[in-house]
């Protein structure tokens, strides 16, 4: 599960994925953690628009925006069937999530050591995500927000070794998570195509793909530490 990415900024947002000008000026702090707002792509028609909304998707039933439970987070096997999340997949609500990058924790050494994911090639992430419009009603505020979408990585080479393994599991049992990127060649597909275009999708990136390197206590970001992978 990933709890903290990094978003681009709106002009590197738009040129990327060629959304245009037209947007109103938005706001939100580069690093975003669950329930904090942050950008993110959605079909407007037969073009893209641009949104900012809670990271921690509210669902149509809840009586508050401010859910007792994380919705930050989706298992991609389950969204068809989960009450959060069945309706928005239904309806074909998904979304793009930029990041420059994601962070998530490694327990190798027995302690969490964060890892930071970039794109080998430069680019930023275009995530998959499910969106939705909440309505308060008693006062009709609209309320945006998403979910960012995870699959099983117990074979992926990189991602596997990441979060804390349950000691009561077998390696191919542990159903350890990775994001879903979108590469930019498929964000048609994903935001207008059909639920079958959307679930071919649904799949691991090569580890290739990934450029990886432990942060470690004194977040080696920041000390030009070079990738591991």
């Amino acid at each position: 599960m990933c709890n903290r990415y990094v978003s681009p900024d709106q002009a590197a947002i738009e040129r990327f994925w060629h959304i245009g000008g037209h947007n109103p000026l938005r706001w939100w702090e580069p690093n975003i953690y669950p329930r904090a707002p942050g950008p993110f792509i959605r079909a407007a028609g037969g073009d893209r628009d641009l949104v900012v909304g809670q990271w921690g998707l509210i669902p149509d039933f809840a009586k508050t925006p401010k859910l007792a439970y994380q919705t930050n987070n989706a298992r991609s096997e389950e969204l068809a069937r989960k009450a959060s999340y069945r309706r928005p997949w239904a309806r074909g609500q998904r979304c793009i999530i930029p990041a420059t990058s994601f962070d998530e924790p490694c327990w190798e050494t027995g302690r969490n050591v964060w890892w930071t994911f970039r794109r080998r090639d430069g680019q930023p992430w275009g995530l998959a995500g499910l969106w939705n419009t909440w309505t308060d009603d008693a006062s009709g505020e609209l309320v945006e927000s998403y979910t960012m979408l995870t699959i099983n990585a117990d074979t992926h080479p990189l991602m596997r070794r990441m979060h804390k393994p349950d000691p009561r599991l077998r390696p191919h049992e542990q159903d350890k998570r990775s994001v879903i990127p979108i590469e930019s060649g498929n964000t048609d597909q994903w935001l207008h195509g059909t639920l079958a275009d959307a679930a071919r999708l649904l799949a691991l990136a090569p580890v290739e793909v990934f450029e990886a390197t432990p942060l470690g206590p004194t977040n080696l970001r920041h000390q030009g530490q070079s990738p591991l992978l």
